[in-house]
């Protein structure tokens, strides 16, 4: 299962460098085409997984200004 990440950028807030840093503290790479990022899951990842991690990168990306997609794929 993969997670890819498009990330929408705000003038007004948090340098994309710094964004993509604490990203990648989460186990995302970075990657070209549709998508900014992609996290690569272990072995077996449940659709509540996916949840649990969208929380996750909510929570790592709050106060920063920044907007997120999400799309998780088998």
């Amino acid at each position: 299962m993969k997670t890819y990440l498009k990330v929408i950028f705000n003038s007004e807030g948090t340098k994309p460098s710094e964004i993509i840093d604490r990203l990648r503290s989460l186990g995302f790479s970075l990657t070209r085409g549709e998508h900014d990022m992609v996290y690569n899951w272990p072995d077996s990842a449940s659709a509540e997984d996916a949840i649990w991690f969208a929380d996750k990168i909510q929570a790592t990306l709050q106060g920063f200004k920044v907007y997120f997609e999400m799309e998780t794929i088998d």
